[in-house]
């Protein structure tokens, strides 16, 4: 058969072709062929693609970093994954990603442009660290990265009021301000001494910018922490003249053990005090008027109280004048109907060996005389707009707050204090409140500040020509103020809550974050009404005795409630543990406080600092170190004269005088403690 098909333009082609049938087999042979091209190409595809991935992959890594479109995992030189952080706000467009070097970014999410980086750091052998930024280029976009904490144990970050060692986080939190707060009148608010700084114990720390508008929320259910910035419902303002574009910037460091990589953490992004405050701060107790007397306090309870310390024959740092010595709030005058001559006290006290420090705040109250004068000066924070100043409200009354930002508040407050000083003789302050929560929630400052808790930076700073003896109760990127911090009021209550227990879970993480000169509150707490254990206005007698024990091994002692309120044998206790203290305690405390002007490592530290592979040691709350070489383990339960003790592996002896060599960690089970003992032990 033949065929004749169409040829070229304009004719047929002669010269035909004979076609002939293909049989059934040939036609088998070439279906073969085509299907074996196709498997050939889809191979070769697949090749490509599967190239293609490895680059991209190769792409996507740096060091020991794995980035993908929802966030990125580290893992250790083990290869164990020890930090994870996912991508809340976007999904990143993986074909924008690029990579020089060590610097790894990517311009575009799968909906917007953005700018994106990670860069590799790696400051010495042992450490690696990682900065990464997100930052938004339109306006009012919030950036939030969720961090995993299912991997290891959590600390620092702020106090709280119940207060947990290591971190111990319960239901869910929406992503809040991250500012100072008082955390005895808001308890569910972030403390008054804070940084945006956390550590676990598989040897990773993450420091989130200074520069961030910065909130944290978390959710217990999906075991993590909300690292959120944004401008949009917050007390954070962008830079004048800047639009509110949120940036989330921080740096992630892994190192090879918990205390290590805190050290280097603290050396690289930490202020530190530049002197140490007077050395009888550490070796005598202060002696507050306070929790004794309220705001009853006058001039004859202040001569009593001082001639009741000399009776009992003990030593005295200084005397704390507190609440209501003056008229008013926001007055620097005594109250000459409480003081009738308040030169005279000042005197009589100077001559039996008391120096005294006044209590002090940042609020001039509307009754107060002051008050018109720093109106029409514009000394006080002002609303949004900036033509009124802002009244608020805090626990003794409502009037102005001063505004630390503006030299002139700050010269006018700080005459005050030096006419104080120079008129009576006033050694120091105690220098209360400063906390970003007594500010409103929109304001204004003659210098604009775009993070509320520089605020409370400013405030701290007051201290500084007091800062021998001086008290602050706040702190933000404060630690080279160089005086004693201490956290909010205690209850008179053994538990958790801002009770007897949570003492030592309050001072571990006050000095992770870098405070290391600690006045642990009053010995038995502030009792008051309601939230005190006992049946009369004291706190319960066991209670303060078990207080009393616990704070002769911190770096300095508080009393206000003293003693004598008791009986001979809680005065004899107390003359045993004053004496110990300044014998044992502040000797090493005070060696070890010339150390931290120079590396800023904790005075008071956790068992990890010694034992930082031990899984146990990374959990106990009850115990704690002085140095590397002195351990404490004060009984904190009521009716209790046993504890169970955890020594670390070493060599110890213990204060009855019997010795541990041990190669292991060893569980002392029903160790006895009298009611008049707290068991320490010392490295041999």
């Amino acid at each position: 058969m033949y065929q004749v098909v169409p040829g070229g333009a304009g004719g047929t082609i002669t010269d035909v072709i004979p076609k002939q049938k293909l049989s059934k087999d040939s036609r088998s042979v070439v279906g073969a062929g085509v299907i074996g091209l196709v498997l050939v190409i889809a191979a070769v595809t697949s090749w490509c693609y599967y190239i293609a991935s490895l680059r991209k992959a190769e792409l996507l890594k740096t060091q020991l970093l794995d980035l993908n479109k929802d966030g990125y995992i580290i893992r250790n030189q083990g290869g164990s994954i020890v930090f994870r952080m996912d991508f809340r706000s976007g999904t990143l467009d993986l074909d924008s990603c690029s990579k020089e070097g060590e610097i790894l970014s990517c311009e575009r999410t799968t909906d917007r442009k953005l700018n994106f980086f990670i860069e590799t750091v790696r400051p010495k052998d042992t450490v690696q660290c990682y900065r990464v930024r997100w930052e938004e280029l339109v306006p009012d976009i919030s950036v939030e990265h969720a961090m995993t904490y299912k991997f290891a144990h959590w600390y620092g970050g702020a106090v709280s009021a119940i207060q947990h060692w290591p971190i111990s986080i319960s239901g869910q939190q929406a992503p809040k301000p991250f500012v100072t707060s008082d955390i005895y009148s808001n308890r569910n608010e972030f403390g008054g001494i804070l940084e945006s700084y956390w550590l676990s114990s598989n040897a990773t720390a993450i420091k989130i910018n200074n520069s961030v508008p910065f909130h944290l929320g978390w959710n217990d259910t999906e075991k993590t922490m909300y690292f959120q910035a944004r401008y949009n419902d917050s007390p954070f303002k962008p830079n004048p003249g800047e639009a509110p574009c949120a940036e989330l910037s921080y740096r992630v460091c892994v190192g090879l053990d918990v205390t290590s990589i805190h050290k280097y953490m603290v050396r690289r992004y930490f202020n530190k005090p530049n002197k140490v405050p007077a050395k009888v701060m550490f070796c005598h107790p202060i002696w507050s008027t306070w929790a004794l007397h309220k705001t009853e306090i006058d001039q004859e309870k202040v001569l009593a109280y001082a001639a009741n310390i000399r009776k009992h024959e003990f030593n005295c740092s200084h005397l704390e004048i507190d609440d209501r010595y003056t008229s008013r709030y926001g007055e620097f005058e005594f109250d000459p109907i409480k003081f009738p001559n308040a030169s005279g006290m000042f005197q009589k006290l100077k001559a039996d060996g008391f120096l005294v420090s006044l209590w002090i705040h940042p609020f001039v109250n509307y009754d107060s005389e002051n008050f018109h004068s720093c109106v029409e000066r514009g000394l006080f924070v002002r609303e949004p707009t900036g033509r009124l100043p802002a009244l608020v409200r805090w626990w003794n009354g409502i009037g102005g707050i001063l505004d630390f930002t503006n030299p002139e508040a700050r010269d006018w407050f700080s005459s005050q204090l030096r006419s104080l000083r120079s008129r009576y003789g006033v050694s120091s302050f105690k220098f209360d409140a400063g906390e970003t929560n007594y500010l409103p929630w929109k304001f204004s400052t003659r210098t604009p500040i775009r993070d509320p808790s520089f605020f409370t930076r400013r405030y701290t700073e007051m201290a500084i020509p007091y800062n021998d003896r001086a008290e602050l109760r706040s702190g933000y990127q404060s630690q080279n103020i160089s005086c004693f911090f201490r956290p909010i009021d205690r209850d008179s209550v053994w538990g958790y809550e801002l009770g007897l227990k949570s003492l030592i879970p309050t001072v571990l993480t006050i000095s992770i974050l870098g405070y290391q000169f600690i006045l642990p509150d009053m010995i038995g707490g502030n009792a008051y009404h309601n939230r005190t254990d006992g049946n009369r206005a004291l706190p319960d007698r066991e209670l303060y005795i078990r207080w009393l024990e616990l704070s002769a091994f911190m770096p300095s002692m508080q009393f206000s409630i003293p003693p004598w309120e008791y009986d001979n044998e809680v005065v004899e206790i107390a003359r045993k543990y004053t004496a110990l203290h300044e014998s044992i305690v502040a000797p090493r405390v005070l060696e070890l406080a010339g150390e931290v002007v120079d590396t800023g490592d904790p005075i008071i530290r956790p068992l990890w600092w010694i034992a930082t592979g031990d899984e146990t040691a990374y959990k106990i709350d009850s115990q704690f170190l002085i140095g590397d070489d002195l351990m404490v383990a004060p009984v904190l339960e009521p009716g209790k004269q046993e504890r169970d003790i955890y020594l670390p592996a070493g060599r110890w002896r213990s204060y009855k005088g019997e010795r541990f060599d041990i190669k292991e960690p060893l569980h002392l089970t029903d160790y006895p403690v009298d009611l008049d003992e707290i068991a320490y032990f010392v490295w041999v």
